[in-house]
């Protein structure tokens, strides 16, 4: 058996409620809501000053470059004396083109025809004048394989959004990418990803998910691996 060389811990988090009500966000830009702000803040135990006790003490954070992502990221960097946020577009929501900014319920409608052949096909998805799936999946799993770089020991913060968790998440699961129908997603989900780096490859576990509404563990919490 190889021995282990590198542990990086990734911690996840939608971003919040954002502005703008019940519609579809693709790469449309809206602000974080103030309860946005607080359903982000608690999540991550920041939500007073000092800090939780547990609060994790993250060693970079990275972030989509939407502003409900964005804006927060900045925000924890700042907190804890980091350099910066890292912001990469690679964590962008998918582009729904067309769809975009659409009532959700309008949206329901409409795209169900696509989303009933994405059930059997994973290419039968592709937003008009969007991203198709396929190359959104493709997207999120290279900067995924990315976090394999930082050093031993680095404890990330990932500020994105619901449909790059829902290829991260199953991807790391090992469930079918078009099945992620099961996971509960809210504003502010926030999961904890352990990965493990030998000569054999890399493994990923999830350690939790959606923690916002219970205790943080310690941030070197690996129970359950």
């Amino acid at each position: 058996m190889s021995a282990v060389q590198k542990h990086i811990t990734v911690d996840v988090i939608r971003h919040g409620e954002p502005e703008g009500g019940d519609i579809l966000r693709g790469r449309i830009d809206p602000l974080l809501t103030d309860k946005g702000w607080q359903q982000m803040r608690r999540a991550t135990g920041l939500d007073s000053d000092p800090a939780h006790p547990r609060t994790p003490a993250w060693t970079h954070v990275i972030s989509s470059p939407l502003k409900r992502c964005a804006d927060f990221a900045r925000f924890v960097a700042e907190r804890q004396n980091l350099a910066e946020a890292d912001i990469d577009e690679a964590w962008q929501e998918i582009d729904y083109g067309d769809w975009d900014g659409m009532p959700i319920e309008q949206w329901r409608q409409v795209a169900a025809p696509q989303f009933a052949a994405f059930r059997d096909d994973l290419s039968a998805l592709v937003p008009p004048n969007g991203e198709p799936w396929l190359d959104f999946r493709d997207r999120v799993l290279a900067a995924w394989q990315r976090f394999q770089a930082y050093p031993d020991g680095s404890h990330l913060l990932l500020v994105t959004h619901g449909g790059v968790l829902r290829v991260i998440l199953p991807f790391v699961l090992g469930m079918p990418l078009n099945a992620s129908v099961p996971l509960h997603i809210p504003f502010a989900s926030f999961s904890r990803l352990h990965l493990r780096l030998s000569e054999q490859g890399a493994q990923a576990s999830l350690l939790f998910h959606n923690a916002a509404d219970y205790e943080l563990p310690a941030s070197d919490d690996r129970s359950g691996q």
